[in-house]
């Protein structure tokens, strides 16, 4: 399942003169709104300029997907972080007094 920005990617990268596959493929792999928003950024910066190389759109697409994926383990390690602390703060929820 894709997202509508991803759908818009495929559409923005077969107007500007890729294959549909390979479209295809990066809209696939880019399949959220912020993913696809990115990679929509990056190809209209240098479509004033000449087409980037498919080597580069798939540069590009590791790129954001790296991001995404350091974003996700910032945010899990912070949620990690967040339990730790109230675990000191509060306690597990045991009561120690029987």
């Amino acid at each position: 399942m894709i997202s509508e920005k991803s759908r818009e990617l495929y559409n923005y990268m077969i107007e500007i003169g890729y294959s549909a596959e390979f479209s295809g493929l990066i809209a696939k792999n880019l399949n959220t709104d912020f993913t696809a928003t990115r990679m929509l950024g990056y190809l209209a910066h240098y479509a004033n300029y000449a087409k980037l190389s498919d080597e580069e759109v798939v540069d590009e697409m590791l790129a954001i997907l790296s991001d995404r994926d350091s974003w996700i383990k910032k945010k899990q390690s912070q949620e990690a972080q967040q339990a730790i602390n109230e675990a000191i703060m509060y306690g597990l929820g045991e009561d120690d007094e029987e």
